[in-house]
């Protein structure tokens, strides 16, 4: 069995300079070819269930298929909570299986989410798992806009909660189709000069491959979350297996074929973040 705590598989990573990817699942055609990639690259990896695909599939569902795939996995798999909520919604994600939470109070006063991430960090510690929180707001392509993180709150929030990763707002965006945007690399370091947690970047799909290459082997960023780009790649390969004949109806058949597509794609994300590692 190689299910592992977020923090097992980002100690690691912070201290070898190195990255994780967290690829945002919607499936299990995506998820099992998530944890062939990684295998393929020899590398961990962090299957996330965000709120899309929790409202397409009930979390204690969720949490026996990423079970599954953990225990059969030849590298740690980390069975990951994406942006929670709720109280209710963490600790229904634990009692389902799950070994990471991600709580997400960014929208709330920092105080606020300081307190209720506080709580979902204790109730995570208490069951042997880990939680990461965020401060600063990420925001959405074509939508709600991104509040930076400031680094002074950064410092307490991570203190005063106890998070095993702290998720930051430093130029990303969530679901940007492109890669043009960049990170701000000047408060990057500002935030890392005053907190020893491991950090991580929603909306990684957004960010230039050669800046994921390079903050990964050179910053405390640990863990990229990876979604947009490879449901696009998911897409193109459902597109072309549907558009090839019009006269096939059974799915699993045509679900096969964005298997080898998805793995392709999900094997360059892991490589870009991991490969520090294995160069030194």
């Amino acid at each position: 069995m190689t299910l592992a705590t977020l923090a097992e598989i980002l100690q690691p990573a912070l201290r070898d300079g190195y990255a994780v990817a967290g690829l945002v699942t919607l499936g299990w055609e995506d998820m099992r070819a998530y944890v062939a990639a990684a295998e393929a690259e020899g590398a961990p990896v962090i299957l996330q269930a965000g709120p899309s695909c929790r409202a397409h599939t009930p979390l204690p569902v969720l949490g026996k298929m990423f079970r599954y795939l953990a225990e059969n996995a030849s590298v740690p798999v980390v069975a990951h909570l994406d942006h929670g909520y709720t109280f209710e919604e963490c600790r229904q994600a634990l009692d389902s299986g799950f070994s990471s939470l991600m709580f997400d109070g960014s929208r709330k006063p920092l105080s606020q989410n300081i307190d209720e991430t506080a709580a979902i960090v204790a109730l995570a510690h208490n069951a042997g798992m880990s939680c990461e929180g965020e401060i600063g707001f990420v925001g959405y392509a074509n939508g709600e806009q991104s509040a930076g993180t400031d680094p002074d709150e950064a410092a307490r929030f991570a203190c005063e909660t106890g998070v095993d990763a702290l998720a930051i707002s430093v130029g990303n965006v969530h679901l940007q189709q492109d890669k043009q945007g960049g990170l701000d690399e000047e408060r990057i370091r500002a935030i890392e000069a005053v907190t020893q947690v491991p950090l991580v970047i929603h909306g990684g799909s957004g960010v230039p491959i050669a800046q994921r290459r390079a903050l990964a082997a050179g910053s405390h960023i640990c863990k990229f979350n990876i979604g947009t780009e490879l449901r696009m790649a998911f897409g193109a390969a459902l597109r072309d297996a549907v558009n090839r004949d019009a006269s096939r109806f059974d799915r699993v058949e045509i679900l096969k074929e964005t298997h080898d597509p998805v793995i392709k794609a999900a094997r360059g994300v892991i490589r870009a973040l991991y490969a520090p590692l294995k160069e030194a």
